[in-house]
C-alpha cells in the first residue's frame, strides 16, 4: 500500500454493499483512498442491480469481481467496515473497525437498491471528512 488511509469494506458475499462502498470512496476520494473490498463467501457475480443502481451515480462497477476475504487484506488495511452481516475478521491492533447495519440488496430490484446506495454514499462521505479531508 502506500501513505494513503486504506479501508476494507467487508460482507459476505461481496456482490452488494461491499461493493457500492468501495466504488463510492474510490470515486469520492479522488484517489486519496486505498480501496479494498472482499467477502467471506463470496458470490459469482456483483449484483446486476447493484450495478445499475450505481450507473446511475456515473460509476460503472460492471466489471468488479467479487473477491475472499484475506487475512493480509485485513492487515494491510487501517479501517474495516463490516457491512451488517456478521463477518468475523481477523483482529490487529491499530485497526478502526467498524460495522455498518446495512439491509441487504440481494435479490431485491433497483428500487429497492438506491435507498442503501444514497445511505453508503452519505457513510463515504463522513468517512473521507475524518480519514482523508481536502487538504
Amino acid at each position: 500500500m502506500s501513505d494513503k488511509p486504506s479501508v476494507l469494506f467487508v460482507c459476505v458475499h461481496n456482490a452488494g454493499r461491499s461493493q457500492m462502498a468501495a466504488a463510492y470512496l474510490a470515486h469520492l476520494s479522488g484517489g486519496r483512498v486505498e480501496v479494498l473490498s472482499a467477502g467471506s463467501a463470496p458470490a459469482g457475480s456483483v449484483n446486476p442491480a447493484v450495478v445499475e443502481a450505481m450507473l446511475e451515480e456515473g460509476i460503472d462497477i460492471s466489471a468488479e469481481t467479487p473477491k475472499v476475504l484475506t487475512t493480509e487484506a485485513v492487515e494491510i488495511s487501517d479501517v474495516v467496515i463490516t457491512m451488517g452481516c456478521g463477518d468475523v475478521c481477523p483482529v490487529f491492533p491499530g485497526k478502526r473497525y467498524e460495522d455498518w447495519v446495512l439491509e441487504d440488496p440481494a435479490g431485491q430490484g433497483v428500487e429497492a437498491v438506491r435507498p442503501i446506495r444514497d445511505e453508503i454514499r452519505r457513510r463515504i462521505e463522513e468517512l473521507i471528512a475524518e480519514i482523508a479531508p481536502v487538504a
